[in-house]
């Protein structure tokens, strides 16, 4: 299985097992001389195999993340740098809207108000920002098609 795979699997268990939890809510109580209409046990089978099978698939994620070598970085080193760059440019780009912010005076005897950082250069580090994060996820999601788990 590639790790890709793996990945997508986790994400299905996950919707799976909110969706089981939904139902067995659903089914927690009935009306006496009432039948549910989904049986609470049944279920409750289903979530715990799919929580089993969620521990197992998440650490074997974890495993390949921190042993495969992508140049001189782990896929998990990878993953953080990636995090990092997308958390960067958010901030960034909410100090270049502020930044950006313009005040109307309607006489010349108001205060006016200037930005005090430089928005141009700083929209251009976001940019730059931005082609990085997307070349590192783009050789995350390579790695991560080429990847056994």
């Amino acid at each position: 299985m590639k790790l890709a795979e793996a990945l997508q699997e986790r994400a299905d268990l996950q919707r799976k097992i909110e969706e089981l939890a939904v139902r067995i809510e659903d089914n927690a109580i009935v009306q006496e001389g009432e039948k549910t209409v989904e049986d609470p046990k049944e279920l409750m089978r289903e979530l715990d195999a799919s929580l089993d099978r969620l521990e197992e698939i998440t650490a074997r994620i974890n495993l390949a993340n921190c042993s495969t070598k992508v140049g001189d970085l782990t896929l998990t080193e990878l993953i953080a740098k990636k995090d990092k760059l997308r958390k960067k440019i958010e901030l960034y780009r909410r100090i270049t809207t502020a930044g950006s912010q313009t005040v109307t005076r309607a006489t010349r005897t108001e205060i006016k108000i200037l930005s005090a950082i430089e928005v141009k250069s700083l929209q251009k580090t976001a940019d730059a920002i931005s082609k990085e994060l997307r070349e590192t996820d783009n050789l995350i999601q390579a790695t991560n098609w080429t990847q056994e788990l």
